[in-house]
């Protein structure tokens, strides 16, 4: 029983995205494990940016001293 969890940041992930996600990795886990899709959880997590952290500081004080 496969269990993933995706963590994007949540910048406009829309529903169709989602749903892309969730298929391509029950498939993927399908197709290389022989996991059967009827007992593989994928779940999706939306994170602030400013609760994501990358380089010492969140993504978007990150992103501000990149530009």
């Amino acid at each position: 029983m496969p269990y993933v969890n995706i963590k994007v940041t949540d910048e406009g992930v829309t529903v169709e995205q989602k749903s892309r996600l969730i298929k391509g990795v029950t498939d993927l886990l399908r197709d290389v494990l022989g996991k059967d899709p009827a007992s593989t959880f994928v779940v999706i997590d939306e994170v602030p940016l400013t609760d994501w952290g990358v380089g010492g500081m969140n993504v978007a004080e990150w992103r501000a001293r990149k530009s």
